[in-house]
C-alpha cells in the first residue's frame, strides 16, 4: 500500500499536467476565477468533514482529492497572474513548518503537545507580517462553535486560562443562572446575549475536558436524525402520520428508538 516518494511525486506531477490541460482546453475550467471557485471550495471542505465524521476511508480519499483539485486550481490561477505558483505555496509552507517547529528542527525543548501549541502561538506573533494579537489569526468566517473553540485555545496558549479545569463549572452555573433570569424577564436581546455566554462557557468546559464540541454536537445531530427516522418509519407502518399521533404515543416509540439506536 505504501508508495515511495518517486511514485508520489510522479502522481502529483500528473495532476499538475492535467490541470494545465484543463485550464487550456476546457471552457468551464478556463473561465473559473478565485471568486467563482470559492463557494465550491467551501462545499468540498464540508463534504470532507462529513466523510471524516463517518470515518469512511473511500469517501475521505475522494473528498481529499476534490479539495486537492481546488488547491491546484488556485495555484494555477495564481501562476497565470504572476502572483505565485504551486512551488511557491510548497516552499512557503515548508519554511513555516520548520520555523514553527524549533523543537524538531532547532534546539528548543517542547516535550508535550501543550508546550508545542504554546510555542506555535508565540512564534506566530513574532513572524514578520504575522498576527499582531493573540486572537488575530482566528478567521472571521469560521462557524461559531469552532470559532469559540479556537478563541479559547489561543487565549490559553498565552496563559489566559483557569488554574484548575474544575473551576469552569462555577462559570457554567453562573452563566446558566443569568440565562434563566433573562428568559424569565422576556428581554429578547438579553436572552440571546446570555444564551451565547452560556454556550461559550460550555465550549470552554469541553475544551478543558478534551471534548471536541463540534464533533459532539454533530454526533448528537446524527443520533437524533436516526431516531427520528425510526419514529417516522414506525408511524408509517401503522398507516398514520406524525400529526395524527399524540405526544405520548410519539414518546413511546421514541423511547423504543433509544433502545435500538444508541
Amino acid at each position: 500500500m505504501n508508495k515511495n516518494k518517486e511514485e508520489i511525486l510522479t502522481a502529483f506531477g500528473r495532476l499538475l499536467d492535467i490541470m494545465d490541460e484543463l485550464r487550456e482546453k476546457c471552457p468551464w475550467d478556463r473561465k473559473q476565477t478565485n471568486e467563482s471557485l470559492r463557494a465550491n471550495t467551501i462545499e468540498e471542505t464540508y463534504e470532507l468533514c462529513d466523510a471524516l465524521m463517518r470515518n469512511d476511508p473511500s469517501d475521505i480519499k475522494k473528498e481529499l482529492g476534490d479539495l486537492l483539485l481546488h488547491i491546484v486550481f488556485y495555484a494555477k490561477i495564481g501562476a497565470e497572474k504572476g502572483a505565485f505558483d504551486i512551488k511557491d505555496i510548497c516552499d512557503a509552507l515548508c519554511e513555516k513548518l520548520i520555523y514553527r517547529h524549533p523543537h524538531v528542527f532547532g534546539d528548543v525543548c517542547a516535550d508535550t503537545p501543550k508546550k508545542v501549541e504554546q510555542n506555535w502561538e508565540q512564534l506566530k506573533l513574532k513572524e514578520k507580517g504575522g498576527n499582531k494579537t493573540a486572537l488575530e489569526g482566528v478567521p472571521a468566517a469560521l462557524p461559531s462553535i469552532i470559532k469559540a473553540q479556537r478563541i479559547q485555545e489561543k487565549a490559553r496558549n498565552v496563559g489566559f486560562d483557569w488554574e484548575k479545569r474544575e473551576q469552569v463549572w462555577d462559570k457554567v452555573e453562573e452563566e446558566l443562572a443569568e440565562l434563566k433570569y433573562e428568559v424569565e424577564r422576556m428581554d429578547e436581546d438579553r436572552k440571546e446575549a446570555e444564551f451565547g455566554d452560556f454556550l461559550f462557557s460550555m465550549i470552554n468546559a469541553a475544551r478543558l475536558y478534551h471534548i471536541n464540541p463540534d464533533n459532539a454536537l454533530e454526533r448528537t445531530n446524527r443520533k437524533f436524525i436516526s431516531r427520528f427516522n425510526y419514529l417516522e418509519a414506525k408511524v408509517r407502518e401503522k398507516g398514520l402520520s406524525l400529526k395524527e399521533m399524540s405526544l405520548a404515543e410519539m414518546d413511546a416509540i421514541w423511547n423504543e428508538a433509544k433502545t435500538v439506536i444508541a
